[in-house]
């Protein structure tokens, strides 16, 4: 049985215009291009250190062609880069963290479900340990409709 998500989705409207657009996410966190992973933020609470965000995984994506001929599926690095963007996006935008935030570190992950074109990948993250100025250290999980498709811990670090 999966564990439960990090925070109820039930009051935030999954559908609804973006705090934060890809545009204003790109003032932000410096990927571009192939590695642009984070299309949007909808929420995020600052006094508990929550933030969601999404990826609208679509039929054009650099992966799709290769990952797996026939049945194209979101390989899991690409899920982990697009959780630390949102981590990295969290750290800059709300801790004010100046420079480069940079994926440190995976403590575990478990994939649980296929991730397919055609489909937004919802990603919650929880920053549950920030020393700032240094390492961040975040849970995140990826939810397509309602299933959880991944979950795991990751670091980032001021570069």
């Amino acid at each position: 049985m999966p564990p439960s998500l990090l925070f109820d989705l039930t009051p935030i409207d999954l559908n609804g215009e973006p705090l934060f657009d890809k545009k204003a996410i790109c003032k932000i966190n410096p990927q571009r291009f192939e590695m642009q992973q984070l299309d949007g933020i909808l929420w995020c609470d600052k006094a508990r250190d929550r933030i969601l965000g999404y990826k609208d995984v679509t039929p054009a994506e650099f992966w799709v062609r290769g990952h797996i001929p026939g049945r194209p599926l979101m390989p899991g690095v690409v899920q982990i880069e697009a959780a630390a963007q949102l981590l990295s996006f969290f750290v800059k935008q709300v801790y004010e963290e100046q420079g480069f935030v940079g994926f440190g570190g995976i403590e575990r992950a478990k994939f649980r479900v296929a991730i397919e074109p055609g489909c937004r990948l919802h990603l919650l993250g929880h920053v549950v340990e920030a020393r700032r100025g240094r390492k961040y250290v975040c849970d995140v999980q990826g939810v397509v409709g309602q299933t959880l498709a991944f979950e795991a811990t990751i670091s980032g670090m001021k570069v």
